[in-house]
């Protein structure tokens, strides 16, 4: 085992690949000021996320070598699909350009920025991921519907209209009577500092609505299972939400050929992902093994330990996610999730910020926003996550960055009941690495 590791290692480190910088939309539904259904479609958010990221990062669409879309369910909630070529609307030079989709349900951003990785690895110099999703269309329980697609659906789509909700309020079940010191509380806490990170980033979904303790911790139950019912509310859950991503990744022949420099990149010292089984239920659903094996596996490739990461963007689309997320990088041991929030751990000021800007599901005084607050389309999410370790690590988070600059960040994006995985760790070129 140790050899095959050094081996990858190896591997990984013949061809370096960097992030440069991307763009992210806001990202918008009901509760979004002057929210329009419809006033956007896939065409608009793939043009202004694509465009964004060439003004801000000064590439050229002529550089480009090569397009990775993540969209989850345009077929279903737009009744578009092919959106590999949806891309060439943005600007006439991407015409003719290799691009495809790939989907993972809510990890398809995650999986386009790890295939935009493993085609530099391969010799392209300038790629892209994009990622786009416009739900908003849809009615609730129609959309509800259309996201049970990413677990299985012919077996759990009839625990309730609203799938995913009863499948993580089923895991939240299981955690709070594995540890009963753990209360609904603790969950309720954690939408509550959602929001009012929410509402430092004109970016955030739910920016302009103000979330009082009394209404969270007393929040709405909306599953029609009685059994679960009581282990979600409508606080502890991400929004339905439109919008779009992209960010470009180069090699160091890319840097040079288009006259960037180090400074303004970061370095991706490693990526991986993975997938556990559709067919069946986890074997404890107090563990998110798919995540654990994938982000255990990336880091022994890397030499890197959980406790050296310095900030990380881990999926939240439950209240109970991102306590599972923890525990699942190694940041927390089994059943001490909430603990790690409480002690401040994970707040800006903390050791270890988790979710500075996108999916801030927290209970201590973390300045963040979220999925819950942020957003959540989820074809875009991924791309997202990367682009908050690189604002962070450049210094551009304005009112939420961190004090200090951090030199490691790890991203991980979760697709369905974390039943795909995808994993990036990324170093801050201008800071002395700790690897």
């Amino acid at each position: 085992r140790n050899r095959w590791l050094a081996h990858l290692r190896y591997c990984a480190m013949l061809r370096k690949v960097y992030l440069v910088g991307g763009h992210v939309t806001p990202f918008v539904g009901k509760g979004y000021p002057n929210f329009q259904k419809g006033a956007k479609g896939l065409k608009e958010y793939f043009a202004e996320s694509i465009q964004g990221a060439f003004k801000k990062t000064g590439i050229k669409a002529d550089a480009v070598d090569r397009i990775y879309v993540g969209n989850f369910a345009g077929e279903l909630f737009n009744s578009q699909g092919h959106l590999g070529a949806a891309v060439a609307a943005a600007d006439p030079a991407l015409l003719y350009r290799p691009s495809m989709r790939v989907e993972a349900a809510c990890a398809s951003g995650g999986l386009a920025c790890a295939e935009a990785v493993r085609a530099v690895c391969a010799g392209d110099d300038c790629v892209m991921a994009v990622g786009v999703e416009v739900q908003t269309e849809a009615d609730a329980r129609t959309g509800g519907t259309y996201l049970a697609r990413a677990a299985d659906f012919n077996r759990q789509s009839g625990i309730d209209d609203f799938t995913f909700p009863a499948l993580f309020a089923r895991r939240a079940k299981a955690y709070l009577t594995k540890y009963p010191d753990v209360k609904m509380a603790d969950l309720a806490a954690v939408g509550i500092k959602a929001y009012s990170n929410g509402n430092k980033n004109p970016l955030a979904h739910m920016h302009a609505i103000q979330l009082p303790p009394e209404k969270a911790v007393a929040g709405k139950e909306f599953l029609q299972n009685e059994e679960l019912k009581p282990f979600v509310q409508h606080t502890h859950c991400s929004q339905v939400s439109d919008g779009g991503a992209a960010a470009i990744f180069m090699s160091e022949e890319g840097l040079k050929k288009y006259g960037l420099n180090h400074q303004s990149a970061v370095e991706i010292v490693a990526s991986d992902y993975g997938v556990g089984d559709l067919w069946s239920d986890p074997l404890d659903l107090t563990v998110m093994d798919t995540t654990k094996t994938v982000v255990s596996r990336m880091l022994a490739t890397a030499g890197v330990r959980p406790g050296d990461i310095d900030v990380a963007e881990v999926h939240d689309c439950f209240a109970i996610a991102e306590i599972l997320m923890y525990e699942a990088i190694g940041l927390a041991e089994p059943g001490k999730g909430t603990e790690l929030v409480k002690s401040g751990a994970t707040s800006l000021e903390g050791k270890i910020p988790v979710n500075t800007g996108e999916c801030a599901m927290v209970v201590s005084s973390a300045m963040r926003s979220g999925l819950i607050s942020f957003g959540h389309p989820v074809g875009a999410t991924g791309v997202k996550q990367v682009l908050e370790v690189y604002r962070q690590m450049k210094g551009l988070c304005g009112d939420y960055q961190m004090p200090r600059t951090p030199q490691l960040g790890l991203a991980v994006n979760m697709g369905g009941d974390d039943r795909t995985s995808a994993a990036m760790l990324l170093r801050n070129t201008s800071l002395a690495s700790k690897l």
